[in-house]
């Protein structure tokens, strides 16, 4: 089976909006995801900044470039609420890596996108992170533990260095093997990607299972 890696973080707005292409890739094709952390902005104080303020000194017209964010991403069927702060996600990060060992825990990923992007939540803090959790069906106390504890802390740290290693320096980054594309892929070159590593189309596979 192919494995994909995806490089991303949950305040990266290109990586929301690749995350349906992601999951219809994953439903046509015979493949396995593994989500890896990147630190896009890991300097962000827990209290985040105004996104005029992530930006300073940058010569981008944030509005504008909001407004043709949201249009994309809406065209794109997904949800987009007003965005006006950037946060902290190291720890949203590091509740990612957990909820991956649990039943059902998957679901994280769309979930802290999704309370980023559309509900604007500061995902450095806590009690946010754990009512997030608990939306999937995670356990609030072992969740809270974990976060305090910083359980998963080089679970992170471990990907932050792959990143390093692979010289991905923006994300959405997408790895298999020694090869990368970076940047928000349309399905088809997220398609012929996967089916030059030798990913099998899952309706081709069960045709076949049919006739063994």
């Amino acid at each position: 089976m192919v494995t994909l890696e995806i490089f991303s973080d949950y305040i990266c707005p290109w990586c929301y909006f690749c995350t349906m292409r992601v999951a219809r890739l994953q439903s046509s094709f015979d493949i396995e995801i593994e989500y890896r952390q990147f630190p896009l902005h890991p300097e962000t104080p827990e209290s985040g900044l105004t996104l005029e303020e992530l930006f300073a000194g940058r010569n981008l017209d944030v509005p504008a470039a909001q407004a043709r964010i949201a249009q994309l991403i809406a065209e794109e069927g997904l949800p987009y609420g007003k965005r006006t702060m950037t946060y902290n996600s190291r720890l949203a990060q590091e509740l990612a890596k957990w909820a991956e060992t649990q039943v059902g825990g998957q679901q994280i990923h769309d979930a802290l996108f999704r309370a980023y992007f559309v509900d604007n939540v500061n995902l450095a803090n806590i009690d946010n992170l754990v009512a997030i959790a608990q939306r999937i069906g995670l356990p609030p106390a072992e969740t809270k533990r974990v976060l305090v504890d910083r359980s998963f802390r080089e679970s992170v740290d471990t990907d932050w260095q792959r990143s390093r290693e692979l010289g991905i320096s923006s994300v959405p980054t997408f790895v298999i093997g020694d090869h990368a594309i970076a940047g928000a892929q349309t399905y088809e070159q997220l398609e012929a990607f996967v089916v030059s590593a030798g990913a099998r189309q899952r309706e081709s596979i069960s045709q076949q299972n049919g006739r063994a």
